[in-house]
């Protein structure tokens, strides 16, 4: 799997809208979220339609379309990140020119409904992209730093690291209110015990199951998957949707799960359930209460890339990202 180009010092980012227009963001979050990726050292650009917004909160096909494929072709831009998520990324992927994109490997970041694009053009064109922060992400202010030291680490170093829990997790809405946030110790947790190495792939599960039966699904035999869901999600509908992926693939080398939100009444009691009907699930390392998906804070991680897992020291490594 071929790595983009690592970013550095006075790189372009291009800030592109594949989902949800950047009209749902205050202009006050815009100005924070543009100041804090520059005080990384990055500029900021935005594609020529990132503001449209039709009665669903997005732009058409080919607009999208449009600002992609411009950011791909634009020698100048050197990391892509999605405005936010949404829920019709994947409406592109039947017009995107991916031999154009293949031609021109770049970082492109976002989580959520981003899986569906992210996932399909790392089948297509045979590089790796990445499950991280949105633009409108780095408005957030308690819990950037752990957001923003995954960020980095991901795209501006080359050496492996290890995946740490973060100290604290919240389930608020910060975009809300900033100031009055309630949070909670973090502990990531194992279900079944074991080391394994492999191709990381996954994202949003509702949003990855997408996918199936599509020229834009990578072949999951023998990879390590993680999956996370939202708001929108209830135990039944996470445990329909984990067995339809488990059967797509048949066999994996390992499962990563990501926090849930508190309104999808996903307890410990209901997810072990659903994990225990699993027999492939008891033989392989599996860990849960993860810092992915959407609650904050969030770590980026490598779809495509390799992950060495060692559960009896949560010792978790990216190596090919």
């Amino acid at each position: 799997m071929k790595i983009p180009m690592k970013l550095k010092q006075n790189d372009e980012i291009r800030i592109i809208a594949p989902s949800r227009s950047i009209q749902i963001l205050s202009e006050d979050g815009i100005q924070l979220a543009k100041e804090r990726l520059e005080q990384l050292g990055f500029r900021v650009t935005f594609g020529k339609h990132v503001e449209v917004c039709d009665r669903q909160h997005s732009s058409s096909i080919e607009q999208r379309v449009e600002d992609l494929h411009d950011a791909f072709a634009d020698e100048n831009v050197k990391g892509i990140l999605t405005v936010i998520g949404g829920f019709n990324s994947n409406e592109l992927l039947p017009y995107l020119d991916y031999e154009l994109l293949k031609e021109n490997p770049k970082v492109l970041c976002g989580f959520s409904d981003i899986t569906a694009l992210a996932t399909a053009i790392t089948a297509k064109c045979g590089f790796i992209t990445y499950s991280g922060p949105h633009f409108s992400s780095f408005q957030m202010n308690e819990l950037q730093d752990y957001q923003t030291s995954y960020f980095k680490s991901c795209f501006m170093n080359e050496k492996s690291y290890q995946l740490k829990p973060s100290i604290k997790w919240s389930d608020d809405l910060w975009f809300l209110d900033q100031e009055n946030r309630v949070y909670e110790e973090t502990k990531w947790k194992v279900y079944s015990e074991g080391n394994a190495t492999g191709a990381l792939f996954g994202g949003n599960l509702c949003t990855l199951n997408l996918l199936q039966g599509t020229e834009y699904m990578p072949l999951l035999k023998d990879c390590i998957l993680f999956v996370e869901d939202d708001e929108l999600t209830i135990p039944e509908t996470f445990g329909r949707d984990l067995t339809s992926i488990l059967q797509h693939s048949k066999r994996i080398k390992g499962l990563l799960i990501g926090r849930f939100q508190k309104v999808s009444k996903m307890t410990e009691e209901q997810l072990l359930f659903i994990l225990d009907k699993h027999p492939q699930l008891r033989n392989i390392p599996v860990l849960y209460d993860m810092d992915f998906g959407h609650t904050q804070p969030i770590m980026t991680l490598p779809i495509g890339g390799t992950i060495s897992i060692h559960t009896q020291d949560f010792n978790i490594k990216l190596d090919n990202f």
